[in-house]
Order: structure tokens, then C-alpha cells, then sequence
């Protein structure tokens, strides 16, 4: 019968918190099963906002990845509706949006 051998992992610290669970694996990177995440989740968002990625695994399938906000993506300003509106098409004649739900409306029977 072959003997079981038991790898044995380096601990990943995240600050104050100590992530005994969490394997580093060649190609994947940082990685911690499903159920470990549940329970350390505040050092593993620690750890991404470090700017570490981590993925977590279920039955030792990669199922999801939490990575760091990069800074270069930030939001639209809003710029307000009277900018949108000055980009639209004038009107040039035709049903309104209220004559058309009234129509639809009334030929369903409402």
C-alpha cells in the first residue's frame, strides 16, 4: 500500500492575520479553498488590497479570483441630463413616447 505523503505549506501572513490555509501554486498563484475564504475573508481583502490576487478554489477547481481596483479605472463624472439632451436629434415630427404607449395600451384592451 502506498504511504500518503502530506505536503506542508508556509504560512501567508496578511498583516496581523495568519492564513494557514492558503497555498501558493506555480501558475495559479495564491490560493485558498472555498470554505477558508468564508472564514479569513478580511485578510484575504487585505491581502488584495495589497495588491496580492488570490483565487479561491472549491474541490480543487479555481472557481473565482479576487483581485485589487485598479486606480486607472475610475468613474464617469456626471455631467447632468442637459448635456445628454443637448446631444440628441431634434424632433422632427411623428408620434410621441405618450401617444405610443397609449396607442399599444389601448389596442391590448387596458
Amino acid at each position: 500500500m502506498k504511504e500518503r505523503t502530506i505536503k506542508k505549506y508556509p504560512a501567508i501572513k496578511s498583516g496581523s492575520l495568519e492564513l494557514k490555509e492558503a497555498v501558493a501554486i506555480p501558475g495559479i498563484g495564491l490560493t485558498i479553498p472555498v470554505r477558508a475564504a468564508k472564514a479569513k475573508l478580511s485578510a484575504l481583502l487585505e491581502l488584495v488590497a495589497g495588491g496580492q490576487q488570490v483565487t479561491i478554489t472549491s474541490d480543487g477547481e479555481p472557481k473565482a479570483v479576487l483581485s485589487p481596483i485598479r486606480a486607472e479605472r475610475s468613474r464617469k463624472v456626471f455631467t447632468g441630463t442637459w448635456e445628454h439632451l443637448k446631444k440628441m436629434p431634434p424632433w422632427r415630427g411623428g408620434q410621441t413616447a405618450e401617444e405610443t404607449i397609449r396607442e399599444d395600451r389601448d389596442s391590448r384592451g387596458w
